[in-house]
């Protein structure tokens, strides 16, 4: 006979009269940053995309007559492939890996566990702006091997254009993975990379265009922290670039909030 048919209860009374108290957000903030970062590193295209292109993009650059990028030519190019990482890791690797875990279902079951959304998106984010970091470490070690060497004052800037950068990336990773089926954010986002890696050489002058046109370039966010990063190593302050990047991440955050979906 079973418990139930001998009235017997195997819990003592009382047990689950106080259910557990949910853990802290900031514990469950860097529980799920810690997965998202460890998802990130066993992902070999995601590596690659984030720190192999970049390096090789890096020595090409240095290396290979470009168009008119100015000399010493890596203060300009480490400006270039320090944006190409950070829309490798924050837009394309963001927008597919959200894209493929709604279409197998796995964003759907931890949106059902206790986390809260907020949780959810801001462990991603966490860990987004953890892999700049190294990344921007890494290629800056790179490039002072190289002969790169910029100003105490303009890497502090810089780093705070990285940040900005990766936010706006990483809300329009979040809004393309969330909104759109699987197959078409692989497609769609590998397309708008390779348009943004265009837009962010011409920053650093890969291409002679005119004045005019460097103008109208400024809203494009690649060319944006392309630009911001060149004027910050130079001893400036970017406040247009940074406009234009707060304003990236304000209306792509925004739609993100409102019609990203679990499923």
């Amino acid at each position: 006979m079973t418990d139930t048919q001998t009235g017997a209860n195997r819990f003592a009374p009382g047990t689950f009269a106080r259910p557990s108290a949910p853990a802290p957000l900031l514990r469950m903030a860097a529980s799920q940053t810690r997965m998202e970062l460890t998802l990130f590193l066993r992902n070999g295209e995601q590596l690659l995309v984030a720190l192999v292109i970049p390096v090789a993009v890096l020595f090409a650059l240095t290396a290979i007559e470009f168009g008119s990028i100015p000399q010493p030519r890596i203060d300009y190019a480490i400006t270039a492939v320090l944006t190409l990482s950070v829309m490798g890791t924050a837009f394309t690797g963001q927008a597919i890996a959200v894209g493929f875990d709604r279409r197998y279902g796995a964003l759907k079951r931890l949106g059902g566990t206790p986390l809260p959304p907020t949780v959810i998106i801001g462990g991603k984010i966490l860990a987004t702006l953890i892999l700049v970091a190294g990344q921007a470490v890494l290629l800056g070690a790179i490039a002072a091997g190289l002969g790169w060497r910029p100003g105490p004052a303009g890497l502090a800037v810089g780093a705070v254009m990285i940040a900005f950068g990766s936010i706006a990336f990483s809300s329009m990773g979040l809004l393309l993975g969330g909104t759109l089926r699987a197959e078409i954010v692989l497609a769609l986002a590998n397309l708008i990379w390779f348009v943004l890696i265009g837009a962010a050489g011409l920053a650093i002058g890969v291409a002679a265009l005119p004045e005019w046109l460097h103008d109208l370039l400024v809203v494009v966010p690649s060319y944006a922290l392309t630009s911001a990063l060149v004027t910050a190593i130079d001893g400036g302050f970017p406040a247009l670039a940074a406009l234009v990047l707060a304003g990236w991440t304000a209306v792509c955050a925004g739609l993100a909030v409102r019609h990203f979906s679990f499923t």
